[in-house]
């Protein structure tokens, strides 16, 4: 695992670390050495901590102007032990609500497990972002992981599933991705009926 980096084609576009609005404003990633870890595999040292033991992300793009933000994740989602559905939507999604961001788009194909409580950060969550028409989307789940949000009822509040897990995102810029998944949202799949 130590060897998977988040997307890093888009840094020439943007890099949180440098943006003021984020929550990632000033954060620091050692290059050097290796730190962060799930159970006990450490992970490349670009992700970033968001107070989870299990998962990390990296927002690799913002646009202010259309109100969207791209995370990357990777590990472990575990909503039943360490609650980090209230670690991301708390320290990082508030946050950003606060900036205008209302349309998020989460890449999900290194999230590995997924393992829910109750559906009540992510129904809060879709009721901050149906306010200014906005939508929750995770891109590319594995099947697995799939099934298991669908066991947690979150498929009420974030679009997920078929359409959108064969979506090739990496060669295209942010722009374009947000773009597709904003037509098929807006083309009547804001929740898919399993």
């Amino acid at each position: 695992m130590h060897d998977i980096e988040p997307h890093y084609h888009w840094r020439e576009k943007y890099i949180a670390s440098e943006d003021k609005q984020s929550p990632f404003f000033n954060y620091f990633n050692n290059e050097f050495q290796y730190h962060n870890k799930i159970y006990n595999y450490y992970i490349h040292p670009q992700w970033d901590n968001f107070g989870s033991q299990t998962l990390y992300t990296k927002l690799i793009y913002t646009d202010y102007d259309e109100g969207y933000a791209v995370f990357e994740m990777i590990g472990e989602w575990n909503d039943c032990i360490h609650n980090d559905i209230m670690f991301f939507k708390r320290d990082v999604i508030d946050p950003m609500l606060k900036e205008g961001i209302h349309k998020y788009i989460i890449i999900c194909e290194n999230v590995l497990n997924f393992h829910g409580s109750d559906d009540c950060y992510y129904e809060e969550w879709y009721e901050d972002v149906l306010e200014e028409d906005g939508w929750i989307c995770f891109v590319n789940t594995l099947n697995h992981v799939e099934e298991e949000l669908k066991d947690t009822g979150i498929m009420m509040y974030v679009n997920f599933g078929e359409r959108f897990n064969t979506i090739n995102w990496r060669p295209h810029k942010p722009e374009r991705l947000y773009e597709s998944l904003d037509t098929l949202i807006k083309n009547g799949i804001k929740r898919l009926n399993y």
